[in-house]
């Protein structure tokens, strides 16, 4: 840009075009306590709904987890038929949400940065708006990909596709599952499409070193948040959200740059009106 007077200076473009964020366990703490309730209504649900011996529940509760992203998503993939809709209702729609307490320095935060924001989360879609209304931060992201965003009703996964395949630690090959979800490389590709998103150009936070390895491969920089401890495919680690100003500093210093860029002009203008 150039004025009358010869100044000449460019905006400077943010290293980031879009802010990829998590919800459960990342846009709050551990601490609060609801991801064990989460965890109590989901084994609820697999003895009383599924007719799971109650002894093996636990176990098989975290063994799908881990294999595959979600319980529910393990559920699939093992041949068990229900309703997504009554699943979510009964695991996410009978949480104490009044664990969570509105957070004005997160909210402060996220508005201080002029940088799309998008959620991206296995979670459903009434989950996620409520735990964002709990938190204030209704108005503070600019999409939202969530389950129902990457698994529409009636949809149908083609049974080729080994995008989502399931491998154990000992490299054994587990049934694929019909629902898409992190931690597959899949569930970001789509995520990408629906949002517009350049990973190359976008930092993604979530609390799952699985969700967060595979994020790395597709292209994203990376932010673990709930642990300082620096893993493979963890570009920063934060023991919590609020600790972003702190571990990302450049996220700011672009905006600031650009606000003493545009106030440099701004003098220009003048000088060059009052000449």
């Amino acid at each position: 840009m150039e004025y009358e007077n010869g100044y000449q200076q460019q905006i400077p473009k943010s290293k980031y075009e879009c802010l990829l964020f998590d919800v459960d366990d990342t846009l709050y703490p551990l601490s609060s306590g609801l991801s064990p309730e989460c965890t109590k209504n989901i084994i609820e649900y697999m003895v009383n709904k599924l007719d799971i011996e109650a002894s093996k529940v636990p176990e098989m509760c975290a063994q799908l987890y881990k294999d595959y992203g979600t319980t529910m998503a393990g559920l699939r993939a093992l041949g068990y038929n229900f309703d997504h809709d009554d699943y979510h209702s009964f695991v996410h729609g009978r949480l104490p949400y009044e664990y969570l307490k509105p957070d004005p320095i997160l909210r402060s935060l996220l508005h201080s940065l002029p940088i799309r924001k998008v959620i991206f989360s296995n979670a459903n879609e009434a989950h996620v708006a409520e735990v964002l209304h709990r938190l204030g931060l209704e108005d503070c992201f600019d999409d939202v990909i969530c389950f129902e965003s990457l698994n529409p009703p009636n949809q149908k996964n083609s049974a080729d596709d080994t995008s989502n395949c399931c491998v154990t630690e000992t490299g054994d090959l587990l049934p694929t599952s019909p629902i898409i979800c992190k931690p597959f490389e899949n569930s970001f590709q789509q995520a990408f499409k629906m949002a517009n998103i350049n990973p190359h150009k976008t930092i993604f936070f979530d609390d799952s070193i699985r969700n967060i390895q595979t994020a790395k491969v597709t292209g994203l920089d990376t932010v673990l948040v709930g642990s300082s401890e620096r893993k493979k495919g963890v570009d920063y680690a934060l023991e919590s959200i609020h600790n972003i100003r702190e571990a990302l500093p450049e996220l700011w210093e672009s905006v600031m740059k650009s606000k003493d860029v545009c106030d440099s002009q701004k003098i220009a203008i003048e000088t060059s009106v009052k000449a």
